[in-house]
């Protein structure tokens, strides 16, 4: 019923979905670029109308009363960002344990502009052996584009800069520039 009602939901806002999930059981979304608050609705509304549950990891502030049973429901988990967390350790061990784990990440870490982009992401897919699937929210064509899964290659600068190149293509609720990669 929530997928159908997420179909519906996009419908008449005006967004659609381009691209398709890949047919495997797990992989790593980043989904950028980070622009807005309105880039998690959106993304939860395109992920209840694909249908496939996806995780996310969320501040530890959206999960407290009363609306911390909602995002824990829809798949978040908390992250306390004041603390220093092995989150890739901790992701890894989600994809060990969890044959149909799916996680959606922004790689961007915040709504404001970055010089760097977080390579964590990076880490995880490797690690755990998974594709990454780049997520674009294009605003401006009121579009979710998934692009085709990369299995990370060990080269991450040249990884990077194909999974960057993407999101230049890709306008946030407000427009930034998508940095070149740092190592």
């Amino acid at each position: 019923m929530f997928e159908k009602f997420c179909q519906w939901l996009m419908r008449v806002t005006g967004w659609r979905i381009q691209g398709q999930l890949p047919d495997q059981r797990q992989y790593l979304l980043i989904v950028g670029p980070h622009t807005s608050n309105w880039d998690f609705i959106v993304g939860v509304m395109a992920r209840g109308a694909l249908g496939t549950r996806i995780h996310f990891l969320g501040k530890h502030q959206l999960f407290i009363p009363p609306w911390g049973w909602f995002f824990r429901a829809i798949g978040g988990s908390p992250v306390d960002r004041r603390r220093n967390n092995n989150l890739v350790d901790a992701a890894i061990e989600l994809f060990a344990d969890q044959p149909d784990y799916k996680l959606a990440l922004a790689p961007e870490g915040t709504r404001s502009q970055v010089k760097r982009w977080k390579t964590g992401f990076y880490h995880i897919a490797v690690k755990a052996n998974v594709a990454i699937v780049p997520v674009g929210l294009d605003f401006k064509h009121k579009a979710v584009i998934l692009s085709e899964p990369l299995l990370p290659s060990g080269d991450m600068a040249k990884d990077m800069e194909q999974i960057l190149g993407f999101y230049r293509s890709v306008s946030g609720r407000h427009p930034k520039v998508i940095p070149d990669f740092i190592p």
